[in-house]
């Protein structure tokens, strides 16, 4: 059991306007000096339609509070220090030599000294993130289309080409690879780079200095108050050749910020493609592929060790329709480009963080049973040392002086910043509390058919007992290669435990934490094992006595949404279904998401004996069908079509006014995740009232916003 925190009679979860309104935590920096971090905070803005970010610092050593460094109506991301301690973030506040056109995201910089934010470097085509090496050196990756990228003069001919775009109202892309589309976003015709930001020549012009609103002091240099903008500054393309081959993801920079690795892409026959890694020296201004694309086996750059001699990487086996892919750690001789396999053995999915200070070993995080440690993994020899018990970390920094600090959370609280010594985590003083929860968050587990345990976190409201078992909900895990390890705020199991539901949070096959072994029971099967495990862990959490076995609804997004409709057409147990976002015709599925290349290599015997599609005419349950119009990732034709044949060919028939039980949510201006804080409200206002609906009789209470259902 998980220990709970003093609880007030009501939560954030049982007000979803409150619910919406947390401050919500993300993201960590530390300065080279270890004295300062920076992380980002999202707050509902006065309209209560969107988040607006801000960064804060705190105190490492938890004596001070932490406080707010950054204020802009547009918000600020991608936190990173300088060698200096200077603190460079994106914003897309507005600049003042725009001419009236719409602000595109720049880079700013807080001196290390204090004081406000200045303009760095603005360009039509935006900046994407930040990148600095702890020693030196500040990188960017910006966006730059094709007629710029070989042009003496890049950035003017990008800003001309996008100009006579902009002129000519034209937004046609012509592609030449396989990927057009990235979950909610058309890629094109602009392909990421990397810049070098660095002084520009004194007769350059002077980017604006500052920005933000009527209120913010003056920059004329000779009124008092003012802010000096500083040294000006420029980009130099360093990535020139590569195009959308950086689309690889991953970019890593040398402490001293003489050269970084970035991942690439090869396109290769018949639409596939391979990865690899290349070298950005930052002084010549030249790349060079330092580990090659390869058909079977798949890379990902890592941090660089100080020196720059060797890097953590990740590498690993490509998943076919047979095998399970797997990811490992391994050393990069940079020199030689040399890779060396570094704790080979360990039966986990890593992500290296940082180096430690003094080379002997990597931070690394990997899901394991349900929780997501900090793990020290020795350079040397590879022995791997777990170094935090509970929660699951989503990011990390180590300090000069070996000191780590984190970000954490678990399904009992959400993302918060903390510092590691010998005594274990220390939770920092943190701009946000935590919330209080409505209930208590336990585990179970059981014993598959096949002997294999299977675990899950299960979210007890208050008051469950013997005397007043709870409605379960069995909520399915995304993927499908995942975990319910930490807080979501998309997800968020609490605002159904408010409303007295008990919710269960099992980890099927396929999911991390649990070994390779536990994943290949799973692969190229989805309708065989994770189906089975389900009901499994469903079956043992029915059994207790504080739960009510006969009033479960099964739920699920993405993975979980495909989950929801092969329960859907293989059971009759459950008292509804709610599948968001999920795959129903695995035929249709695999060419038109924004990655069919690697889709290709799994979905073989997928698609011809496990999509939910065929056993449509099997459905006897109600289900309530949500997807979002500018989901790339699982298309709207997925929701579309089974939406289509839930009325036309399942086994649920309509009543007397040719009404039907099942039900579609459909939202046109959001992806595969809802986004939108008003749009985040309805979706829980509209499947709790449809849980309620078929679990408890209720007559559901539409949002106002809603009206009446759309009628065909």
């Amino acid at each position: 059991m998980v220990p709970m925190s003093h609880r007030r009679p009501q939560t954030p979860f049982h007000d979803l306007d409150h619910f919406i309104a947390h401050p919500r935590v993300n993201g960590l920096a530390l300065s080279p000096d270890g004295r300062r971090i920076a992380t980002i905070v999202s707050t509902l803005d006065a309209k209560k339609t969107r988040y607006a970010n801000a960064i804060w610092e705190l105190d490492p050593t938890g004596e001070q509070p932490a406080r707010r460094v950054t204020r802009s109506a547009k918000g600020e991301s991608g936190a990173a220090y300088d060698a200096d301690g200077n603190l460079y973030f994106i914003s897309a506040r507005p600049d003042p030599d725009a001419d009236g056109d719409d602000p595109v995201p720049a880079l700013w910089m807080i001196p290390a000294a204090g004081g406000e934010a200045r303009l760095v470097v603005s360009r039509p085509g935006g900046v994407q993130s930040v990148h600095t090496g702890r020693e030196g050196g500040v990188l960017v990756v910006a966006g730059l289309l094709p007629v710029a990228e070989a042009s003496d003069d890049p950035e003017k001919t990008d800003a001309q080409a996008r100009a006579l775009r902009k002129e000519k109202k034209v937004a046609a892309i012509l592609h030449t690879d396989a990927q057009v589309r990235y979950w909610d976003a058309d890629l094109g015709p602009d392909a990421p780079h990397v810049f070098a930001v660095e002084d520009a020549p004194a007769d350059e012009p002077q980017p604006a200095a500052d920005d933000t609103d009527a209120d913010d002091p003056p920059t004329d240099p000779d009124l008092p108050g003012t802010v000096d903008a500083g040294p000006r500054k420029r980009l130099r393309l360093l990535t020139r050749g590569l195009g959308a081959r950086l689309r690889g993801g991953g970019l890593h920079v040398a402490p001293d910020g003489s050269f970084a690795l970035a991942g690439v892409t090869t396109a290769v026959a018949q639409g596939a493609r391979n990865d690899g890694i290349v070298l950005i020296d930052v002084a010549a201004g030249t790349t060079r592929e330092i580990v090659a694309g390869d058909d079977d086996v798949h890379h990902a750059p890592g941090p660089i060790g100080r020196g720059g001699a060797r890097a953590v990487i990740t590498t690993g086996r490509r998943g076919t329709r047979d095998t399970a892919t797997t990811v490992h750690l391994a050393l990069l001789d940079v020199a030689s480009g040399a890779v060396t396999p570094l704790a080979e053995t360990w039966d986990q999915w890593p992500h290296p963080l940082a180096w430690y200070p003094d080379g002997s070993a990597v931070l690394v995080q990997a899901d394991e049973d349900g929780r997501g440690p900090l793990f020290r993994v020795d350079a040397g020899s590879g022995e791997v040392t777990r170094l935090t018990d509970e929660a699951a970390y989503s990011a990390a920094a180590i300090g000069p002086d070996g000191t780590v600090v984190g970000v954490r959370s678990s399904y009992a609280y959400p993302s918060e910043v903390v510092r590691l010594d010998a005594a274990g985590a220390t939770r920092l003083p943190n701009p946000v509390e935590r919330p209080d929860l409505p209930g208590t968050l336990t585990e179970v587990e059981t014993t598959a058919a096949d002997g294999v345990r299977v675990r899950a976190w299960l979210c007890l409201p208050e008051g469950a007992s013997a005397d007043a078992p709870a409605p379960l909900l069995l909520w399915i895990h995304g993927g499908p290669v995942g975990s319910w390890n930490a807080w979501s705020w998309r997800w968020t199991p609490w605002n159904a435990v408010a409303q007295g539901y008990a919710v269960l949070l099992p980890d099927p096959a396929l999911s991390t934490g649990y070994g390779y072994d536990f994943l290949q029971r799973g692969w190229g099967a989805w309708g065989d094992a994770p189906y089975t495990d389900l009901l499994a862990i469903t079956d043992a959490t029915e059994a207790r006595d504080d739960i009510d076995g006969s009033r479960t609804v099964a739920m699920g997004g993405s993975f979980g949404g495909y989950m929801a409709n092969w329960i859907a057409g293989h059971t009759d147990r459950f008292a509804a279904i709610v599948t968001h976002a999920s795959l129903w015709a695995l035929d249709q599925f695999g060419p038109t998401t924004d990655a069919p290349f690697y889709w290709s290599r799994e979905m073989g015997g997928l698609a011809e004996a496990h999509s939910p599609h065929r056993f449509v005419g099997q459905i006897t349950t109600p289900m309530l069908v949500i997807h979002g119009d500018k989901d790339y990732r699982v298309p709207i034709g997925e929701g579309l079509r089974l939406w289509w044949e839930l009325l036309s060919a399942s086994g649920l028939p309509a009543d007397a006014h040719g009404q039907s039980p099942h039900r579609f949510l459909y939202f046109p201006d959001e992806n595969h995740w809802i986004l939108q804080p008003q749009h985040a409200k309805v979706w829980y206002e509209v499947v709790l009232g449809f849980v309620g609906e078929h679990v408890h009789g209720r007559t559901p209470t539409l949002p106002d916003v809603l009206g009446a259902p759309a009628q065909g």
